[in-house]
């Protein structure tokens, strides 16, 4: 698989800083909002991002401005890839949220 092609590749940079408590804690005591509260907002704007992309390719397609039918459905698979690992992560938050809900102290 090429790296150009990889959705993994737009949202390992922001989930790497999860790996590093250190930059974590440095980056929440230097900057006021939460940092997993700017991490999500990344990722859900990156996934936005390679939306309008794939909107563009296939308007471009469809208009015949010179966009290549592979390069429409390569946009398209990478917006669908990227939203379907957004899903994915709002739906494991919120069985965590649920969980601990769920808890009894």
């Amino acid at each position: 698989m090429q790296a150009g092609l990889n959705p993994m590749s737009t949202v390992a940079p922001a989930l790497s800083t999860l790996s590093a408590p250190a930059a974590v804690s440095a980056a929440s005591q230097s900057a006021g909002p939460t940092p997993f509260a700017g991490l999500l907002t990344d990722a859900v704007g990156q996934v936005n991002q390679l939306e309008d992309q794939a909107h563009a390719a296939v308007a471009g397609l469809m208009t015949g401005s010179g966009v290549d039918v592979h390069q429409a459905m390569i946009a398209t698979q990478k917006a669908s890839m990227a939203f379907e690992l957004a899903l994915a992560v709002r739906n494991k938050a919120v069985q965590a949220y649920q969980q601990v809900m769920g808890m009894q102290f």
